[in-house]
């Protein structure tokens, strides 16, 4: 196929001016493309911040109505709650997971009080849980037991629902989740609780600050997740994955991290045409940071055309710790 040769056809025409670069953009970044993960903590007046996370902070219940209403403000739709669990509340076997009043499922039910325009996405899983840092329930040997599992997530996801939440999202990768999670809804008549499957969740480096934040990292210590958690080597594997969790009931798939995994992001896309979201993850954000504080490199400029990559690629939505500033970025435009 051909389009023509120079000098009939000169690119660089449609850039010469603002107004027709803005004309032929193919892509573009607005606030509905943003969810706001956000870390909540036990306490009042309490506003703790994550040393590896410059301007992230992990908030008591009444601080999370403060920044859930200013979500609602800038018209972010969604935020995705992230509990810190105190010491004395973890376990082998995650109880406090399902606790209809835990930090967690209060958060839920404050900001569907307080700011109901907004959207709430849960996490379900185990790690913020469990005294070993393992995404699940262990074995003698320390290995993750997958129906086990699975049963106490099934457990986690109906008191989230319970709760309120518009969105669980279980980012463990057990296998057969989202198909109990689904099944689990429907008997309970939770008809519309929508499942964002983290289906292509890799084990990968980035994650550092975002354990740091949870307070798992400590208990993790130089454990792993390789036996449930994708190789960073593998792409074709991510397809088998969200296949399964979208026969299973997901409505929503996650690739997790973000910029290393574009190529994913865009093959799931491709072959799937379901809503795709791109968690841009803490070690990313965390990076961005520590350049911008060097004077390195420009934070705005490079926040935004991160995320402009990121729905180049075919991302739907985006979860990233950028999305009050890119918020307020966009409506100084």
């Amino acid at each position: 196929m051909s389009f023509g040769q120079y000098p009939q056809r000169r690119l660089r025409r449609n850039r010469e001016h603002d107004f027709s670069r803005r004309l032929v953009r193919e892509h573009r970044l607005s606030v509905d493309d943003l969810i706001w993960p956000i870390f909540v903590i036990e306490g009042e007046q309490r506003r703790e911040p994550v040393a590896s996370m410059p301007g992230v902070w992990r908030l008591s219940l009444d601080q999370l109505k403060l920044e859930a209403c200013e979500a609602q403000r800038l018209g972010i739709p969604a935020i995705a709650l992230f509990p810190v669990v105190e010491t004395e509340k973890k376990s082998l076997r995650a109880e406090e997971s399902y606790n209809p009043d835990g930090l967690a499922q209060r958060a839920v039910r404050l900001i569907k009080s307080e700011a109901p325009e907004v959207g709430v996405i849960t996490d379900v899983a185990l790690d913020p849980f469990t005294t070993h840092g393992q995404d699940g329930i262990i074995d003698g040997a320390g290995y993750v037991i997958n129906d086990i599992t699975v049963e106490t997530l099934v457990k986690q996801a109906l008191s989230h629902a319970e709760a309120g939440a518009d969105i669980v999202a279980p980012s463990d990768m057990m296998d057969g989740r989202i198909g109990a999670i689904r099944h689990a809804l429907e008997t309970e008549r939770h008809h519309n609780t929508r499942i964002l499957s983290y289906a292509a969740k890799y084990a990968s480096s980035f994650y550092g600050p975002f354990r740091d934040a949870v307070g798992s990292a400590g208990n993790l210590g130089k454990g792993n997740k390789y036996t449930y958690q994708m190789d960073p080597a593998n792409s074709n594997e991510a397809l088998h994955e969200v296949a399964l969790d979208i026969q299973e009931g997901a409505d929503m798939v996650m690739v997790k991290p973000g910029l290393p995994y574009l190529d994913i992001v865009r093959r799931v896309k491709e072959t799937f045409q379901v809503p795709t979201f791109m968690y841009h993850v803490s070690g990313e954000y965390a990076m961005i940071k520590a350049a911008a504080e060097k004077g390195w490199v420009n934070e705005k400029a490079i926040v935004m055309e991160s995320m402009l990559a990121a729905k180049r690629a075919g991302a739907d939505a985006i979860l990233t710790y950028y999305a009050k500033d890119i918020a307020r970025w966009l409506q100084e435009e």
